[in-house]
């Protein structure tokens, strides 16, 4: 009964990585019908969404059955690779290929820049409130929003090759990022987790999946804010 307990949050992490695999294969048919009237993309957005929601549950599980462990912890690090970096890449590869050819390859260093972010952040014990770099999470999201806003608006591609040395860098680079969970109500430590939350509500409200984008630049300017003030306190 012990290895079923103690497999229990790793098999939810498999489940992540599981989704995003096939977000990967669901990303190849970009615009095609893949089931129903959902295209590629589509399907491959709730297969993150579903991937996302294993990742947030797996760790959850652990502390609440005492099943964490470092195989778990090396586990969940693959998995969110896949999901959150070489899915979104998938996405954006399959998107701007039929108009750039090979320079779609370009699309890769967005995984590069998960791998280097997750390994960074397997070997630092201090992130824990705060984050050095991008969450690689945060990363998927942003391009779950981006690529919305794409397919249907038409960016120009000059900005998409800007989007993604920009994210891959924001990855790997030395920005604190500020945690998402509270452990402190008082205004004066949350105030940049109310001020994205409503930010991120106000934007998907007014544009739907793509304000998804607009809520991770708000993220990364709330944290360089943040920074610059905690510094200068």
């Amino acid at each position: 009964m012990n290895w079923i307990k103690n497999n229990i949050p790793n098999a939810i992490t498999c489940i992540n990585l599981i989704c995003g695999a096939m977000a990967c294969i669901a990303a190849a048919r970009l615009c095609e019908p893949v089931i129903g009237d959902w295209q590629g993309y589509q399907l491959a957005y709730m297969l993150l969404v579903v991937a996302a929601v294993a990742d947030f549950l797996d760790g959850l599980v652990a502390r609440a059955i005492g099943a964490a462990s470092a195989i778990g912890k090396e586990l969940d690090s693959l998995c969110d690779l896949v999901s959150f970096g070489l899915a979104p890449a998938m996405l954006v590869y399959y998107m701007i290929e039929p108009q750039t050819g090979l320079w779609a390859l370009a699309a890769i260093l967005i995984a590069v820049g998960g791998a280097l972010r997750l390994a960074r952040f397997n070997v630092d014990t201090n992130q824990t409130t705060t984050f050095t770099g991008l969450p690689i999470p945060a990363n998927a999201i942003f391009w779950v929003g981006y690529t919305a806003l794409a397919i249907d608006g038409g960016i120009p591609l000059w900005v998409t090759f800007s989007m993604i040395i920009l994210m891959s860098w924001l990855m790997v680079s030395p920005l604190r990022m500020f945690s998402l969970k509270i452990h402190d109500f008082s205004p004066r430590v949350i105030w940049p987790q109310l001020i994205l939350l409503i930010g991120t509500l106000c934007a998907i409200t007014v544009m739907g999946i793509p304000g998804l984008a607009v809520a991770i630049a708000l993220y990364v300017v709330l944290a360089l804010i943040h920074g610059l003030t905690t510094t200068n306190d």
